[in-house]
């Protein structure tokens, strides 16, 4: 039985039809018969009592250049579609904060995934802390005496927005570095939020692992080995992917966070490993489903919609 899909996400038209997840997911329930709506965060809406989105029946396909096509602009009440997905791209501000409030008030009777009372409670850097012995030492604080303290406990640290995506503002600090405080004057004039600090892992030389997990289980992991001279693998800035297998401790970490993932609706999840530790569990708009595909064989596509589908009945 084909459901009726609503697509909240960043604007189409730029996207890489070859690395983007949300162009993926979409031509993933269009193959299956799913009728597909497309909508930017700015256009979704209270009115009245309604939750509405100002948007567009799409079509996908895979040509560059010419990837989708949109029908006729119109407004529709979100809560006659069957499934929303929540798919921009944080930053995780108050403007993300609130589309999560708009879609609460039509799930689960319209499935919102990820479900968005979690994604708001449960933000990439957050929901690790719930597993503090399978991550590094960590530390969350705006306070600069708190943040050298944890520096001269563990030496070699990074330092980043606890909001951030993208490995953008993420600094690695030896020891004796002296822009600790630099660093902190300059977040502190931008923003109110604090910041993030964990030991640093040279263990990150290796690359950085992205395991996707589905309804909580893992389904397979791409490795992000970081560009020449580079800390961060992130893709967005240079890091290259590679066909990686899970080990045992993937598994084993996987284990422990997979019951908690699928009971608050976190079908489609992608958490960071580095060496034996999980750095981040991220809810907001994982990517790397398609480097899996590519490297596995695997249509991860396809099991997050038999998920979507189970959760619905079909």
């Amino acid at each position: 039985m084909p459901l009726k899909v609503a697509i909240q996400m960043d604007p189409i038209g730029p996207i890489n039809i070859d690395a983007d997840s949300t162009f993926r997911i979409a031509e993933e329930a269009q193959a299956r018969g799913h009728t597909l709506f497309y909508y930017t965060p700015d256009k979704l809406a209270y009115e009245e009592g309604r939750i509405t989105a100002r948007g567009w029946p799409l079509s996908v396909r895979r040509v560059k250049g010419d990837h989708f096509t949109l029908g006729t602009e119109e407004v529709v009440n979100l809560a006659d579609f069957d499934v929303v997905w929540l798919r921009q791209d944080p930053p995780f501000d108050m403007g993300y904060i609130t589309t999560t409030h708009l879609l609460d008030r039509i799930h689960p009777k319209t499935l919102v995934v990820n479900d968005p009372f979690w994604v708001r409670n449960y933000p990439e850097k957050l929901l690790v802390l719930q597993f503090p012995d399978l991550t590094p030492p960590t530390a969350i604080a705006r306070d600069l005496a708190t943040l050298r303290a944890f520096r001269d406990r563990h030496g070699d640290i990074i330092l980043k927005p606890l909001y951030g995506n993208g490995g953008a503002g993420v600094f690695k600090l030896t020891s004796d570095d002296g822009n600790l405080a630099s660093l902190w004057e300059m977040f502190a004039g931008i923003s109110r939020e604090p910041l993030i600090v964990q030991k640093f892992l040279p263990a990150v030389a290796k690359g950085d692992k992205r395991v996707i997990l589905v309804d909580g289980e893992p389904v397979g992991a791409i490795n992000r080995v970081p560009a020449k001279g580079e800390t961060r693998s992130n893709m967005h800035v240079g890091g290259r992917a590679e066909k990686v297998a899970l080990t045992d401790r993937d598994i084993e970490i996987c284990e422990r966070i997979g019951p908690l993932l699928r009971e608050k609706g976190q079908v489609f999840v992608g958490i960071d490993v580095i060496g034996d530790w999980l750095t981040e569990i991220n809810v907001t708009s994982p990517t790397g489903i398609q480097e899996l595909e590519r490297f596995d064989g695997t249509n991860v596509a396809e099991k997050i919609w038999q998920a979507i589908e189970r959760r619905r009945g079909l």
